[in-house]
């Protein structure tokens, strides 16, 4: 029987590596993507039991071209994101370009170059990781909403366009997870304080998510999966 074989992008951060593990319990051959952050990508490989390392930068769309275009995968994982937070008016232009070109731009260029085979072998799944910033907004994240929202837009027009072709596109909204990326965050207990269920989110959690979505799903298509503690209804 052929191998199963997913793309994460974004895999050595906190979420990235609870799917790349997700997905590897499940018998799946994954392709850890990273970028600067060597030393973590090589401790998921032997982590799991097959695997791969892919090396490319977010903001290069020649290396995104040139790492992925022969690769065959069954499922794509959009993952790699980041924030530069700021009030809009005090915002500066490159702290806009470079999200938009890390969590927007770059999952374009990485799904163009992935979604060749899969219209050839007419099937696969893509997951987007959004964020509720992307449903909602949020004060002080214009760049980061804007490049989620945009995801999310992506995500139900190549539902649209890959259908006929049996690629199912979907995405996940997760609200506040555990992760490097809350770390600087202050007052987490007021914000605790908005989600119903009382807690942050766990990166494994948003990772079976994303291993629902990519695998079990069959028949579920340009959805958003709302993972937030019912912090955004």
């Amino acid at each position: 029987m052929k191998k199963l074989k997913v793309l994460v992008t974004g895999a050595t951060g906190s979420i990235g590596s609870a799917i790349v593990h997700e997905f590897a319990k499940q018998g799946y051959f994954v392709y850890i993507h990273y970028y600067k952050n060597s030393v973590k990508a090589e401790s998921l490989l032997k982590d799991i039991r097959e695997g791969e390392l892919i090396q490319f930068d977010m903001k290069n769309k020649e290396e995104i071209k040139s790492a992925l275009e022969e690769l065959e995968v069954d499922v794509l994982i959009n993952n790699a994101g980041i924030i530069r937070d700021s009030l809009f008016f005090f915002m500066e232009e490159i702290d806009w370009e470079d999200v938009i070109h890390t969590n927007l731009n770059a999952p374009f260029y990485i799904t163009k170059c992935i979604s060749k085979n899969m219209i050839r072998n007419k099937k696969g799944s893509i997951v987007n990781i959004a964020s509720i910033s992307g449903l909602v907004g949020n004060p002080g994240q214009a760049n980061y909403a804007a490049s989620k929202g945009g995801i999310i837009a992506l995500t139900k027009t190549l539902a649209i366009e890959f259908g006929r072709y049996n690629i199912r596109v979907n995405a996940l909204a997760p609200g506040i997870i555990e992760s490097e990326m809350i770390d600087a965050i202050p007052n987490k207990k007021e914000l605790i304080k908005m989600i119903p269920l009382g807690r942050f989110g766990r990166a494994e959690e948003v990772a079976k998510c994303a291993y629902f979505m990519g695998h079990d799903a069959t028949y579920v298509s340009g959805e958003v999966l709302n993972i937030s503690g019912a912090m955004v209804r």
